[in-house]
């Protein structure tokens, strides 16, 4: 009872290390990148770039403002106290983060300028951005904004987030288009791009597996070479072929990368008229691979 109660208590104060550090990594990706070159890639952020174009207002108190009316309107529509407040907590330390990173980065990179070009900006607001954004979502919370949004659109609608995302993103996009330039709103794309791909490796990681699919008439032989040489576990079943009519073993094997040439040498001598597939598995978990843990 004990250690099940440590354990809980471990797992809490490291989700909350999660969001703390992927606030602050979104939050320093988006006061050095995108600010200095009003790169509005979509997200209440976004919007807040270009509020502040015209007005002057700091970013991030309108960052904060703007998500109290979608906190309310995903505590309605959307349930959940522990992902709310996850989500407060992750957008009040990403609000914070940006106030304290807008007005003390500008006078040390005057000494210490990391960069002057654009497209690496654009790019690195990207890749920092959506490693912090990965995290946050790895420790089951949100930056709020627009993921609020997306979620409550999806639940009226039935439609997918991404189609959500493509339209509501989009037009921020289009707006900061009109706002700063055609130039500017195609580095925002391009930010918006590699953020979504660099949070999708954050939570799910490099692939490092392969799962084949063997169809062979000689099955016992090659699920044997394949426990005995790769160590790897098989399942088998039965199938028919759709076009000969004649039966058939379907033997699946999961590997990691390296073992892919040792599996097709082992197929080849020993059924050299076998159909194999290998494709790319984005996580392998279990007996091994990577164990299963409660609470992901």
């Amino acid at each position: 009872m004990k250690l099940s109660r440590f354990s809980r208590l471990f797992h809490e104060l490291w989700r909350l290390l999660l969001i703390a550090i992927g606030a602050l990594a979104a939050a320093l990706g988006f006061s050095l990148f995108q600010v200095p070159y009003n790169i509005a890639a979509g997200g209440v952020s976004g919007v807040a770039i270009l509020i502040n174009a015209f007005t002057g207002w700091p970013i991030s108190i309108m960052y904060l403002l703007m998500n109290i009316p979608l906190f309310a309107a995903g505590f309605f529509y959307l349930g959940g106290w522990r992902f709310l407040a996850s989500t407060a907590l992750a957008v009040m330390l990403f609000s914070a983060s940006i106030g304290f990173f807008n007005q003390y980065l500008p006078p040390m990179l005057e000494q210490w300028p990391m960069t002057n070009n654009i497209l690496l900006s654009a790019i690195y607001a990207g890749l920092v951005g959506g490693v912090g954004g990965g995290l946050i979502y790895t420790a089951g919370a949100t930056l709020g904004g627009t993921a609020i949004v997306g979620r409550i659109i999806q639940v009226k609608t039935g439609l997918s987030l991404s189609q959500i995302y493509l339209f509501v993103d989009g037009a921020i996009v289009l707006a900061a288009a009109f706002t700063f330039g055609w130039e500017i709103a195609l580095y925002a794309m391009l930010t918006l791009l590699l953020s979504g791909l660099a949070t999708d490796y954050t939570l799910e990681g490099p692939s490092r597996a392969r799962t084949a699919m063997i169809v062979t008439r000689q099955p016992q032989p090659i699920v044997e070479a394949l426990i005995t040489d790769l160590g790897r576990g098989v399942s088998h079943w039965e199938a028919t072929g759709g076009y000969t009519g004649e039966p058939r073993t379907v033997v699946m094997c999961t590997i990691y990368r390296p073992q892919v040439t040792d599996l097709k040498r082992i197929v080849a001598r020993l059924d050299p008229k076998a159909f194999v597939i290998i494709g790319t598995t984005q996580q392998a978990l279990g007996e091994g691979f990577t164990g299963l843990r409660s609470g992901e």
